[in-house]
């Protein structure tokens, strides 16, 4: 054996090495785009109970807010995994889903469909272990709902919007259930309301930039009207801002030591908020609502307004 065939020996154990790593970083990766790491802020509304009780600032309250918000990523995380395996022979004639990891070979379908799996129990199992058993049904429910949204349940008309906007709420409700807060039914009226609108507004959106052209990004897209949907966000929007007038009215009554009746004045915000909102969704550009949260300026004010008016009024200043 030559002196050059002895090295090329020796490199390639090492070339194979090389190789395997960076096919399980490529793995990684891939795992961690079908988790949607962007989709991740949703779960932020966690801290809603906590933070409309005035229940949040202390240490312990942040610590399992912090568990529960991990949980709930997690949970979702299996969902999107499994969902990706079960729609990639779909997604690979989608001309922007093809891109995704699981569609473009990247993650392999049994390795996302048992990842998904050991996601969806780690979950509850954790939330069983560190938090309460209502904390471990609620993901259980969450994760059942949307495996059966994923098979069938987004092929129902409605009901696909009811599941997604239940979603939110649950994402709602965990945060006080973990912490056991009770939850004000002009809370859950107005977050579920609220969900609703967004939900909504975003398919008539979808809709009204689909409207004449073929391959609707959603299986029921093209069986919604834009005048139903239109119907379904104003609605939704009309009946927000009741609850959200009721719950201020009624939780925050007369102020006893505020200087000012920051609970009451809030409603002003909301109302401003939600009609800025309904701007976009007229226009058919609210299909993404993160992006119009962040990037509208005069909505990002209102809000911080109504932030900070809210949290005067649980601080009683």
């Amino acid at each position: 054996m030559t002196k050059t065939s002895g090295t090329a020996l020796l490199e390639r154990p090492a070339e194979a090495a090389a190789q395997r790593r960076l096919t399980a970083l490529g793995l990684c990766v891939g795992l961690l785009r079908t988790a949607r790491p962007r989709q991740w802020v949703k779960n932020v509304l966690v801290v809603a109970a906590p933070a409309a009780a005035g229940e949040l600032f202390s240490r312990q309250a942040l610590a399992q807010v912090a568990l529960v918000f991990c949980l709930f990523t997690t949970a979702a995380a299996a969902v999107y995994l499994i969902n990706d395996a079960r729609d990639a022979e779909a997604d690979r004639a989608h001309p922007v889903k093809r891109n995704r990891p699981v569609a473009a070979g990247q993650v392999p379908v049994p390795v996302a469909y048992g990842a998904g799996a050991v996601l969806a129990a780690l979950a509850p199992t954790v939330a069983a272990a560190l938090c309460n058993p209502m904390t471990a049904a609620l993901l259980t429910a969450y994760v059942v709902m949307q495996l059966a949204y994923c098979v069938s349940l987004k092929h129902v008309l409605v009901v696909d919007l009811t599941i997604v906007t239940t979603g939110f709420l649950m994402r709602a409700m965990i945060g006080g259930l973990a912490l056991g807060i009770p939850l004000s039914r002009w809370f859950l009226i107005t977050t579920g309301f609220g969900a609703l609108f967004m939900v909504s507004a975003k398919r008539y959106s979808e809709a009204v930039q689909m409207a004449g052209k073929d391959g609707a990004t959603r299986a029921l897209l093209n069986q919604y009207t834009t005048g139903y949907l239109r119907f379904v966000w104003q609605l939704a929007a009309g009946v927000a801002v009741l609850a959200y007038c009721l719950w201020a009215m009624e939780e925050g009554g007369v102020a006893r030591t505020s200087l000012l009746p920051w609970r009451q004045l809030s409603m002003v915000a909301f109302i401003l908020a939600v009609l800025r909102y309904a701007v976009f969704a007229d226009r058919g550009t609210a299909g993404e609502p993160e992006d119009v949260v962040l990037r509208d300026r005069a909505l990002a004010v209102i809000g911080l307004v109504w932030l900070a008016m809210y949290g005067l009024a649980v601080a009683d200043w």
